[in-house]
């Protein structure tokens, strides 16, 4: 037979990947029940269905850090998106984990993000006190369970159980499988390393503040041992790439001991744990606490980017409130939610949605509308 079927590749996940990885053909299943497909596994469909959602192609116009549209070569929500996904594979592949499933969940994880990035969120937390409250991994399960509807016979995209559980990043009183844990560690790796980058590239740090993190200071090192002789803008992208590399081996070499220590053999004792498998060493843990730190004081709150923010979530919150007074500015399909959502987390759904550019639209047409008669 010239193509492989599903169930050739469900066989060679039992032969080839280890056993506590999770397997395809070992799926609990989903909740609305679909036949399987001929050549694809329900970890590849998972994937698919993600990429092809709504809320993922919206992702391209939400700030990750740095407003949106205020610099071309400055990551989005769908860039961090893409490169987390690109790291969950790396790691997953070399600890002979399911790799389509670290990879969804990788893919899904900021599917609830809010415009404006962690300033946003904050934000609409802050707008729905009292009334259940906003927080993305709780909200990226509510996008793939319920926003999305893309299919007739069912809400939402109705996906596995093992990628809806790796989305509920802090909701799980055991710990999840080791690919969801592996999504989990490739975003810290991820934002770690491209908020420096951006920081850079944004000239909000200088070589003198960057010489205090060890993780950079280390990279940098490294770099000009390799290349005496490279300059910027070369330079500084040659350390992010190592402070990636770093970060990545480190990650699969102390993950694969804390998994030969804890002596685990099936995902059902991954998932019996308290503390989770996937993890730094001691000393890179502790070297990306201060590399945290360092990134709050000097990226996250300063000026340049505070300020912007700043604004950006005042029109946040004047749109969700114009949206109380005047629910039916929500158009008709957020509308029919009302009854059963009730109107605060309707209008939480809708604006959690929304692209940067669309929230500041339609807070030029909104913020000044007078309440309903």
């Amino acid at each position: 037979m010239a193509w492989k079927t599903r169930e050739q590749m469900e066989a060679d996940g039992q032969r080839l990947l280890a056993p506590y990885a999770q397997k395809s053909g070992e799926s609990r299943g989903r909740e609305y029940p679909e036949p399987p497909h001929a050549f694809r596994t329900d970890f590849q469909r998972d994937r698919a269905r993600i990429i092809h959602s709504r809320a993922f192609r919206r992702l391209e116009y939400k700030t990750q850090v740095f407003l949106n549209g205020t610099g071309d070569h400055l990551r989005t929500r769908l860039t961090h998106s893409i490169e987390v996904a690109s790291i969950s594979r790396t790691i997953a592949r070399a600890l002979s984990l399911n790799e389509d499933l670290a990879e969804a969940i990788a893919l899904a994880h900021d599917l609830g993000h809010s415009p404006f990035g962690h300033s946003g969120e904050e934000m609409l937390a802050e707008c729905m006190r009292g009334h259940g409250g906003f927080e993305h991994n709780a909200q990226s399960l509510r996008v793939v369970d319920l926003l999305e509807a893309p299919y007739p016979d069912f809400p939402g995209l109705n996906l596995t159980f093992e990628v809806r559980e790796g989305l509920q990043k802090h909701a799980n009183e055991r710990c999840p499988t080791l690919e969801a844990q592996v999504a989990d560690l490739a975003d810290e790796i991820t934002y770690y390393s491209h908020d420096l980058d951006d920081a850079v590239d944004f000239a909000i740090l200088s070589p003198e503040q960057l010489q205090e993190v060890t993780v950079w200071r280390d990279s940098h090192a490294v770099v000009l041992r390799r290349h005496p002789d490279v300059h910027e803008p070369e330079l500084h992208k040659l350390i992010i790439r190592d402070i990636i590399d770093v970060q990545v081996r480190d990650a699969v070499t102390s993950s694969a001991e804390a998994i030969e220590r804890a002596g685990v053999r099936t995902v059902e004792e991954v998932r019996g744990r308290t503390a989770q498998l996937i993890q730094y060493s001691e000393e890179l843990a502790a070297a990306n606490r201060d590399l945290r730190r360092f990134l709050y004081q000097n990226v996250y709150y300063h000026p340049r980017v505070a300020k912007v923010n700043r604004q950006a979530c005042e029109m946040l919150r004047a749109a969700f409130e114009a949206y109380l007074k005047n629910p039916e500015l929500l158009g008709e399909g957020a509308t029919k939610r009302i009854e059963r959502e009730g109107l605060h987390r309707t209008v939480c759904d809708y604006i959690a949605g929304m692209t940067d550019r669309y929230l500041i639209e339609e807070y030029g047409k909104v913020a000044e509308q007078p309440p309903a008669a």
